[in-house]
């Protein structure tokens, strides 16, 4: 597995933001996003969700990218209720696709979820999508929809945030949906079998993977 990771800085729409890039493991089949939990709890980057849902998609031949929203480390900016950090994944899409090429593969961790759901709902470039503890019994998921792409969410069977009945519910079938027994929204004593589940979802994907027409 490839280990090498390089900081990088790239525009968005509020001023720079700061990231972590990690090559893919060889063959190349594209680029990733993945964005953290919400800032106002604490969420960053380095939030061990991020680094292992990150870690699994460059080991599936994706180069990944890790971000800090607006107002997060050392990303500029201020906080701006979940519309501005939409529009930081957007621009983060940008520079994957610019590092690592198409297909992309887009995702996130509870807020950050949400933020990649509502960014990718609209572009083509988007051919599968991961979302870690979607939060829908909070406000944060407002104004998302399930993806046309091929997808997976995960959720731990004790998630407040995101019950997996109200996920189950939202999803409508419609996405594959895996539950961790035991788990809570952070996954805390179950981060191995959280990265597991991704790999395993990434390995299903086709070769040759593609966005569908929206």
């Amino acid at each position: 597995m490839s280990e090498k990771i390089v900081s990088v800085v790239f525009a968005g729409p509020a001023g720079r933001l700061e990231g972590l890039w990690k090559d893919p493991t060889p063959p190349a089949r594209g680029s990733a996003v993945f964005a953290h939990p919400h800032p106002r709890g604490g969420g960053t980057l380095h939030s061990k969700v991020v680094y292992r849902a990150s870690r699994a998609l460059a080991a599936a031949g994706f180069g990944t990218l890790r971000f800090n929203f607006r107002g997060v480390g050392a990303s500029e900016g201020v906080f701006d209720e979940g519309r501005g950090e939409t529009d930081d994944v957007r621009a983060a899409l940008d520079e994957a696709v610019r590092r690592g090429g198409l297909p992309l593969v887009a995702g996130g961790f509870s807020f950050g979820s949400a933020a990649a759901l509502r960014a990718s709902a609209a572009d083509p470039r988007v051919a599968a999508f991961v979302g870690v503890g979607l939060p829908v019994a909070t406000e944060s998921v407002f104004g998302v929809e399930v993806p046309k792409v091929p997808a997976l969410f995960v959720v731990g069977e004790e998630d407040t945030y995101g019950p997996p009945e109200r996920l189950r519910s939202f999803l409508g079938g419609r996405a594959s949906m895996t539950v961790i027994p035991g788990a809570d929204h952070f996954f805390a004593g179950h981060l191995e079998e959280l990265e597991t589940v991704i790999a395993e979802f990434l390995a299903k994907l086709p070769a040759s993977l593609e966005a569908v027409v929206r």
